[in-house]
């Protein structure tokens, strides 16, 4: 304390340096309160810095560098998964645009015509979508670009408050820090009637090449809203796999995993003996903790991943433990639901180009498609599947970290690197030829009555 009294006494910048050194001292010295977590599995869970380094010593690098190729049109997913073509999602998006009663002329204030533009950008050049003082985001480049289609109006008025002659832009969803995007919607109004569509797509091209591309440019209603239009939204994680990580299991550990969820059932909520968890884990990588010796394993199964991840499928949920840095107003009711229409985790290969990984570098992707997404949420989400399959939880682990009653019960974020805003879709059945659904009679009959009560909204709109 003496150190930054005597600084602020002195000048501002010796002030705000001391400030800066006491609050990281403080971080440091600060006490972590671990989350009680009374399942079967506490002692196998790794803690939240062991998330953090778990998930943070992975070669992020070759992922950007594949994001880099998809954002630019060098690569397709459709080299992943097999199924229709992100090109051939946007084609079938742009064809809805929403009805309304414009008049045949045109002419006054129904004169205004809006154009919805998709871009793609790579999310490791910039801070964000959100446009913000000092920072290096999405939003500003694309506003500043599209300054040269504004009505003179309006053109006038900035100037005179000298502001920069820019556009504004509505987007579907604002990405974090370092998120990549593939196709990003978002749209802009002018009353100009002389603007040429290819005229908007150059103009933003230019304003960050290799970084920042578009994608597609169209004319549509003026009641189109990029995010009140969205039903539904498509993410994709890419995490890079280790040695350890499996694919599948081998029948050991497949009878391994039967005799762990036996002997659960029978212990509740009362600890499984040491050996036991010596011999359910004796065939996944290990190491030693502080705690009474008890091994924690340092690789999962991407298979148990995906099946962790079908429990959320055809739910509406709370994902309020699942969200960070959200408003008080946002952290319970239906503000935190969301409807998860898929979720899926698969192992596949993308280029590389370390020598080591000549025939591609192994990796696993979870895709999630939902109608809407909380703050950090995927990463959130990421995280703790691949904490709660390393740890040999039960299937239903996620729908009950849902009903604890601290945000520390799941893992911290997963890196932004590994994120990508695949689709934005706005209409379910587009969402529905985009992935693989799993055909089930329940399934099919819950998808149908979701269909049903859109159709309805849409009317009575």
């Amino acid at each position: 304390m003496l150190k930054i009294a005597i600084a602020k006494s002195l000048k501002p910048q010796y002030w705000v340096q001391a400030r800066s050194l006491k609050m990281a001292t403080d971080a440091e010295n600060k006490v972590h309160h671990h989350y009680a977590h009374t399942d079967p599995c506490k002692d196998l869970r790794w803690t939240a810095r062991e998330c953090y380094q778990y998930m943070y010593s992975r070669p992020w690098k070759s992922v950007n560098d594949y994001y880099l190729d998809l954002v630019n049109g060098r690569s397709s997913l459709a080299e992943l998964f097999g199924h229709k073509d992100v090109d051939d999602i946007v084609k079938s998006s742009d064809e809805y645009a929403p009805e309304n009663n414009v008049p045949d002329d045109h002419s006054g204030r129904w004169a205004r015509v809006t154009y919805k533009i998709v871009v793609s950008y790579h999310g490791e050049y910039f801070d964000g979508w959100q446009k913000q003082p000092g920072l290096n985001t999405v939003q500003e480049p694309v506003e500043r670009s599209i300054g040269i289609f504004v009505d003179e109006r309006k053109a006038q008025q900035r100037k005179k408050k000298g502001l920069p002659v820019e556009g504004m832009v509505v987007v579907a969803g604002r990405t974090d820090k370092g998120v990549t995007a593939l196709n990003q919607v978002c749209s802009f109004y002018t009353w100009r009637n002389d603007v040429n569509i290819e005229d908007i797509k150059h103009a933003i091209n230019l304003a960050a090449p290799e970084k920042l591309r578009v994608v597609s440019v169209s004319q549509v209603s003026r009641a189109f809203h990029p995010n009140f239009c969205a039903k539904w939204r498509r993410y994709l994680y890419i995490f890079p796999l280790g040695e350890g990580d499996r694919r599948e299991q081998s029948s050991e550990i497949e009878e391994t995993e039967i005799l762990w969820s036996e002997k659960s059932q029978r212990c509740g909520k009362n600890e499984i003996a040491k050996d036991d968890h010596e011999e359910n884990f004796k065939d996944l990588s290990t190491e030693k903790t502080e705690l009474d010796g008890v091994k924690k394993p340092t690789s999962f199964s991407v298979r148990r991943v995906d099946q962790l991840l079908h429990q959320l499928e055809g739910k509406l949920l709370s994902y309020k433990m699942f969200a960070r840095d959200t408003k008080a107003s946002r952290n319970t009711g239906p503000p935190t639901e969301c409807f998860v229409y898929h979720a899926r985790a698969a192992e596949v290969k993308i280029p590389c180009s370390n020598k080591d990984h000549a025939d591609g570098m192994k990796v696993m992707c979870i895709e999630l498609v939902a109608n809407r997404f909380l703050r950090r949420m995927v990463r959130v989400l990421v995280a703790t599947v691949v904490r709660e399959a390393a740890a040999g939880s039960e299937e239903d682990i996620l729908l009950k970290l849902m009903e604890a009653t601290c945000r520390r019960a799941t893992a911290p974020p997963a890196p932004p690197d590994g994120l990508c805003l695949v689709d934005v879709g706005s209409r379910l059945l587009v969402c529905v030829e985009a992935v693989e659904w799993r055909r089930s009679s329940n399934w099919v009959k819950l998808f149908e009555d979701t269909i049903a009560e859109v159709e309805m909204e849409d009317s009575a709109d």
